[in-house]
Parts: structure tokens; C-alpha cells; sequence
């Protein structure tokens, strides 16, 4: 972690043009009868989940080219989410990924409590093949034509959930890389059907106060067929399942150009709307930082989710999901979170009643400039002030720097040469 005195000289000289920015702020949202603090005490009760293997360097089909001081484990995952939380209090939980983070719930508990972080969702991996198993998943995992490599793939899920439960998580992620990459290889419905009872027998075994969260990705590894290729399909499996089972929407995950904030409007209308992983795309599952290529399109989201958020029972999880090959992942991580509360804020700014009155009104350039004045608000002040009355940096990346944390963390952990392509 960060010694505080660093994160308190980094602040002392930023607070007071801070505090004039703020105060300017205010003065011109409260022309707009908009309540700064309100904004404020919003954000700063925002969080997004962390990924566990966020925190190390990505890769891509290719290539992976590690930095210096990449974590060993989970537990030096944890130290690197504990800093981004730290400076950002925007990061209060940490989702972890099974077999990679699998270690006894005791040791997790402990450097949870030590890092300051709760558990976020589990994930589930079977998608690729690790050394102790009896059964490949090469042609599929949950829907694979053999019984006994479906029931392996049950049986790891069920152990998900089973750890999760001794370390606070409440939910369970499920994405799969099963499909098809030629025309013939699959039958589309057998398949399917294969997927729903394996599925429903994971589904089964979740307690009374958990979600199932299913994910849905339009192609890769399986080219031609995924099982679970768009959220249409991602809907019959959550209505299949049963009220526990909802939907996960990754921001990557879609052909180029698709409109994910009416995907969001559907599944929030129907009640199955279950959470989100944060990245951005430029061509397909990029797993760029979030709103580096789109921030507007961040923005159409968020103002979906504000819309929702009257009903008191809708609670998506969010969480950022990232690959990080040219920048530190640290960095990119806390970026990527004020972005996210960057997209809340601007939305919390919508005049939701003028809206309303120009779209039943078919005033199509008063509702879209209604939008974009929330979008063109530049709320840094809010979202700066929110960290530093919660104790984190006013700048973080500028304070991460000053601390040296990766040099020191370098000197600890050993240098990973290069491998081959593929995620952490």
C-alpha cells in the first residue's frame, strides 16, 4: 500500500485550485437547479468491481509482453487492487477468476481485510484446459457432446460458487468460449440444449441470495457459431433458468456499431438485466480502458442506468474488465474507474423531466441537446473531490507515480520473460 504522507503531499497542492474549480462548479449547476453536493455524495457512494486479473499484463493473440513487478498470485493481485482503491475510493471490491485466484477462504479473508476490499462476483473458467483436469474443453465445455466433460465443467462452477460463499461473494459469472468454427461442426439446437441443462444444474446449486450472471459474446475462440452469441439469446437463458439467473453485458462484446445502451433499456425493462463488464472497443473484444474510444457511448449507458435507478431493486453489478498491454495496468485501472464515475456523473446531470416533455413532444433536437448538455458538463471537480474527502488522491496516477510503488514492487517480484498470446 501507499504511505498516506505521499497521498496528502500530493493533494496539498492541488486542493486549492480544486476547491475554485468545485465552487465554480456549483455555481453553475445550481443556475441549473442542480444541487452539487447531491452529485457528489452520488458518486461517492459509486463503485466498480476490480478484476483480479486486471492488475498483470494482457495480451493478445499473438504476444504478451510483461512489465516490471507483475503479481505472482492473488495475493500480490490484491496489494495492486488495494492501491487502486486507495487512490481512486472508487474500487471497493475485487471479483476473482477460478482456477488462477483459487487459495484457501481463510488467506483470501485475511488480505482482503488487510487491502481494505470486499468480493465482488466469481468467474468461472472453462474455457481452456488446466493441468489437473481429466477432460479437455477444446470442443466445448458446458455444452460439449460428452456427459462426463459437461459434468466437469458443472462440477467447477458448483466449486466457484462454493468458495465464493466462504469469502462473501454473491454472485457467479459464467462465460463460455463454446461454439463452433465451421458450418456443420455443431448442431445449433443440440448444442444449446446441452448448454441450458448443464447450466440449470450450476443454477441449482446457488444459494437463496445469489445471481447467476451470463455472458454473452458475439464470436472468439468460435468464429463461426458462440453459443451464447448475443443478448437475445443471453435473455432465453436467464428466463429458462429462473429469477436468480440474469444477464452480464461486456462492452466489448458486440458486433462494431451495435446500440448496447437500448440492449441495456430491454434487459432493465424486463427485469434481467444482472451487470456489466467496463472496456471499450474500437474493433471488436478490444478490452481497451474504459471510455477511452467511446466515452459518449459510456455516457447513453449510464443514462439508461440512472433512468433505472427509481426502482430501489435494481442493483447491477459493475465491473471493469481490461487487457493492458502497452501501459500499467495499475494506471489503466484507475483511469478506467473515474471514467466510469466520469459517465455516472454526466448522467445524473440529465434534466430527466425535460427530457421526457421533448421526446413525447417528438422534439428529436431539444432531447438529444438535453443529453449532450449532461455529457459536456465537465464534472472533474466532482469526481476529484469525492476522492479527497474520502481520503484517496486528487490526482491518482500523479500520486502513484510519486509513491515508486512498481519500482518497489519490481525489486520483490521476479521478472516474467515473454510468453506466448492469451489473457493473464
Amino acid at each position: 500500500m501507499i504511505k498516506s504522507d505521499i497521498i496528502l503531499e500530493s493533494n496539498e497542492g492541488a486542493a486549492t485550485g480544486l476547491r475554485a474549480d468545485y465552487d465554480a462548479l456549483g455555481e453553475h449547476l445550481d443556475r441549473r437547479g442542480i444541487d452539487i453536493k447531491v452529485i457528489k455524495d452520488k458518486v461517492a457512494g459509486y463503485g466498480v468491481a476490480i478484476p483480479s486479473w486486471g492488475v498483470g499484463t494482457g495480451g493478445t493473440r499473438f504476444a504478451r509482453f510483461p512489465g516490471p513487478g507483475e503479481p505472482r498470485d492473488i495475493f500480490d493481485k490484491l496489494d495492486d487492487c488495494g492501491v487502486i482503491h486507495q487512490l481512486t475510493q472508487a474500487t471497493p471490491s475485487v471479483s476473482l477468476h477460478i482456477p488462477w485466484d483459487a487459495e484457501p477462504a481463510a488467506d483470501l479473508n485475511s488480505k482482503g481485510q488487510e487491502v481494505g476490499l470486499a468480493f465482488d462476483a466469481m468467474n468461472s473458467n472453462t474455457f481452456q484446459d488446466q493441468p489437473d483436469q481429466v477432460h479437455s474443453y477444446k470442443f466445448g465445455s458446458l455444452s460439449h457432446t460428452d456427459a462426463a466433460t459437461r459434468q466437469q465443467a458443472v462440477d467447477h462452477n458448483i466449486a466457484c460458487i462454493e468458495l465464493g460463499q466462504k469469502i462473501g461473494s454473491q454472485a457467479l459469472t459464467i462465460w463460455i468460449g463454446d461454439g463452433s468454427n465451421f458450418p456443420g461442426q455443431a448442431s445449433f439446437t443440440r448444442q444449446f440444449e446441452r448448454y441450458l441443462d448443464a447450466t440449470r444444474l450450476v443454477y441449482n446449486a446457488l444459494p437463496d441470495d445469489w445471481t447467476l450472471l451470463t455472458e454473452h459474446k458475439m464470436f472468439e475462440p468460435a468464429f463461426y457459431s458462440t453459443v451464447v452469441q448475443d443478448w437475445g439469446t443471453n435473455l432465453l437463458i436467464a428466463q429458462q433458468l429462473g429469477h436468480k439467473a440474469k444477464c452480464l453485458v461486456d462492452l466489448g462484446h458486440h458486433a462494431p456499431n451495435v446500440n448496447i445502451e437500448m440492449i441495456v433499456a430491454r434487459l432493465t425493462q424486463f427485469g434481467k438485466l444482472g451487470g456489466f463488464h467496463f472496456n471499450d472497443s474500437k474493433y471488436g473484444d478490444d478490452d481497451l480502458d474504459t471510455g477511452s474510444i467511446d466515452p459518449y457511448r459510456l455516457f447513453l449507458v449510464f443514462n439508461e442506468l440512472v433512468e433505472a435507478e427509481a426502482d430501489p431493486a435494481f442493483k447491477p453489478m459493475h465491473m471493469l474488465d481490461q487487457s493492458h498491454n502497452v501501459t500499467d495496468p495499475i494506471e489503466s485501472m484507475m483511469v478506467s474507474a473515474t471514467e466510469v464515475q466520469r459517465a455516472y456523473a454526466q448522467a445524473l446531470l440529465v434534466d430527466r423531466e425535460a427530457l421526457a416533455g421533448y421526446q413525447d413532444a417528438n422534439d428529436a433536437m431539444m432531447a438529444t441537446t438535453a443529453l449532450k448538455q449532461g455529457f459536456r458538463t465537465d464534472v472533474e471537480p466532482i469526481l476529484a473531490m469525492a476522492r479527497h474527502e474520502a481520503g484517496g488522491a486528487i490526482d491518482p496516477v500523479a500520486a502513484y507515480r510519486a509513491s515508486g510503488y512498481r519500482a518497489a514492487v519490481a525489486d520483490k517480484r521476479p521478472t516474467v520473460s515473454g510468453t506466448g498470446g492469451g489473457i493473464v
